[in-house]
């Protein structure tokens, strides 16, 4: 992936506030756009803060309602629009149920295709340039985490180096770059690991969606560059939290710790936090000594290809 860009469309949970819309996370990978999580009003913070209406799929963590009725506005805005390539949309069961009834929901039939795929844990998806990876969570309902992950990249090239091997500039120098090896008009073959440095991990983005603490995250994040994990409670909602199957941002910080994350932002905070979650950031780096901050409704950064 040549860039990845993250914009925050909701960062409240169950529902609405006047400063956090319910949850919608807009991905920019290479030229795809992807949407993790369309919650009811998520298009006006699409054209708030400016992704535009070019989704390539759409990924729901699970069904309830603040985090998936944004679809079927969205759906109907888009054919307005005169949209005509497929839509794909991904999500753990019951889905295909529920998001057929949202295509179909309306008079008019949409003007494109919208194909619509169950998934469980485990399953992997491959967009090219990288992959995205069902994770079971661990909620009340079927729920899916997900890990968006780059394949090892070429280490750095050793443009003298290739020079003193007699590589002339120009394509050879992108075939060595790309791994291949190159033959010089004496008949010298030069090989990639010549002028190619340590290869370097690939970038890895983890979502986690609404879940308790579990195993099968901590493992599917481990050495990622970027943990986006719910964070709905503080210590004193502990037994909430329990109740309803989600994480408070203590736990948040624990996981990622425990997973080696580079960088924490936590998200899908309850309305008693919302203009003021300096306790849930608090609390989280009690657990967490890395990067950490409370991501906020338009919150859009890029991540950097890892050094």
């Amino acid at each position: 992936m040549s860039i990845v860009r993250l914009t925050f469309l909701g960062t409240s949970a169950a529902a609405p506030t006047l400063h956090r819309n319910v949850s919608g996370l807009a991905v920019k990978a290479d030229s795809d756009l992807l949407l993790f999580d369309c919650g009811e009003g998520s298009q006006r913070q699409m054209i708030r803060f400016g992704t535009g209406f070019a989704v390539d799929a759409v990924f729901f963590t699970h069904f309830h309602a603040d985090h998936y009725l944004g679809i079927i506005g969205f759906l109907r805005t888009l054919g307005m629009g005169g949209r005509e390539t497929p839509l794909k949309l991904y999500g753990p069961p019951p889905g295909r149920k529920l998001l057929d009834n949202a295509i179909h929901l309306g008079i008019e039939k949409l003007s494109f295709p919208v194909e619509v795929h169950e998934l469980k844990g485990g399953e992997v998806l491959d967009r090219g340039s990288y992959q995205v990876r069902a994770v079971r969570v661990d909620h009340r309902v079927a729920a899916l985490g997900y890990c968006i992950e780059e394949p090892m990249r070429p280490g750095r090239f050793d443009l003298e180096k290739a020079k003193s091997l007699g590589v002339p500039p120009g394509p050879d120098f992108g075939r060595l770059q790309r791994g291949e090896a190159v033959t010089l008009p004496g008949g010298t073959v030069v090989q990639p690991g010549e002028v190619l440095g340590t290869s370097r991990p690939g970038r890895k983005i983890v979502i986690s969606g609404d879940t308790r603490p579990c195993a099968q995250l901590i493992e599917a994040a481990k050495g990622c560059d970027l943990l986006v994990h719910e964070a709905t409670f503080s210590d004193d909602e502990q037994e909430r939290a329990l109740e309803t199957r989600h994480s408070t941002a203590r736990e948040a910080g624990g996981v990622a710790r425990d997973c080696g994350a580079r960088r924490l932002v936590l998200t899908h905070l309850s309305s008693r936090h919302d203009t003021n979650p300096k306790l849930l950031l608090e609390q989280a780096k009690e657990s967490f000594s890395g990067q950490c901050e409370v991501a906020f409704d338009g919150l859009s950064f890029e991540l950097p290809v890892r050094e």
